[in-house]
This record gives C-alpha cells, structure tokens and sequence, in this order.
C-alpha cells in the first residue's frame, strides 16, 4: 500500500472535480488527504464492526450505520469516515451538508493514515460536535474511544458503547473482535 499524500489550500469544488479511482479523497480545512485502495485486513475489521453495531443501533432504533460513499460534509471539510451512525431523521435531507452530526465516527487505523486519523480528523469530528469517534488499530490490537469531555481510553479487551438515547450499552469484545477478523496474532 503506498503512503497517503497530502496538500494544501483546496476547496470543495475542486474536491468534486477529483477523478474517480481507486483513491480516497477527503478535506478538512482546505487541506486534501488522498489514500490508496484499503487492504482486505482493513475491510474486513470495517464489515465485522459493522455487524457487531448495526443491529444495536437497529434495535435501539438509534438510527442507521453509514460506511465509506457516506461523508460527512461542512462548508469547509468533506471526509468518508470508515463508519459512521447517524441519527434517525424524520426526512432525507438532499445535500450531505444538511446531514444530522454522526453520534460515533470510526476510523480504521492504517501506516498511511495513523497521523491524520489521530490529528486532523480528530480535530474535525470534535469541532462538528462528535460525541464518540473510534480509531480501530490493527497493529496493536486496540480501539481508542475519543469521547467529548472525558479522557481517550485505549481499549485491548472489552469497553462499553452507550450513546445518547440508548437504554443500555453495547458491549463490545475488543480482543473477539480482532481475533475473528484477523486471526491469532
């Protein structure tokens, strides 16, 4: 996989004119973050977590899990977060800018988008008004829960998920979780 690459002073509309290839294109704050093709060890982390939240958010009819096509977009920014749950709307907004804020954002931790994952984005999802926002990392196993007004806590075993207007949490199996979808390490 190569190395994400990254440049300055971009607009939205030229992030619209960008070919559609095998690169993921992303903004925040006018700087343009392109990443090749995901692994299929990235995909599959991305497909397994899916199952384990959407019939959580299903149940507690909390709203839909959105995965990568999905953006979330301001006047400034546009990114495909690797998944993401919105809330439940009462209508289909026509523009990606008139989406509600995502209750959680979760990012699949790679070697070309450690950094950004952990500094731009980070700082983007806290100033839309994130919640929760996840970084899954494969290397080491873990998944850091970036929570507004609490301290980041790297899980390696198991954590909880219980966002707002759920009745009860989601437990989740960190170490099950990496196990099913990679392997023994």
């Amino acid at each position: 996989m190569g190395m994400a690459q990254t440049t300055g002073a971009w607009t939205l509309a030229e992030l619209d004119r960008l070919p559609e290839d095998s690169n993921k294109y992303e903004l925040v704050d006018g700087e343009l973050l392109v990443t090749p093709a995901p692994s299929p060890a990235h995909e599959e982390l991305a497909a397994r977590l899916r199952e384990l939240i959407a019939p959580y958010v299903a149940a507690l009819k909390l709203g839909r899990v959105y995965t990568p096509r999905s953006v979330v977009r301001t006047d400034r920014s546009q990114v495909e977060p690797d998944l993401m749950v919105r809330p439940e709307m009462q209508s289909l907004p026509k523009k990606w800018e008139d989406m509600p804020t995502p209750l959680l954002v979760v990012e699949i931790a790679s070697k070309s988008t450690r950094l950004r994952d952990h500094n731009q984005k980070r700082k983007f999802y806290r100033e839309i008004g994130v919640p929760e926002y996840w970084i899954v990392d494969r290397e080491t196993r873990s998944i850091r829960i970036i929570s507004v007004n609490a301290r980041d806590v790297v899980a390696t075993s198991s954590f909880e998920w219980l966002p707002g207007g759920a009745t009860e949490p989601l437990y989740i199996d960190v170490a099950a979780f990496f196990l099913a979808a990679l392997g023994a390490p």
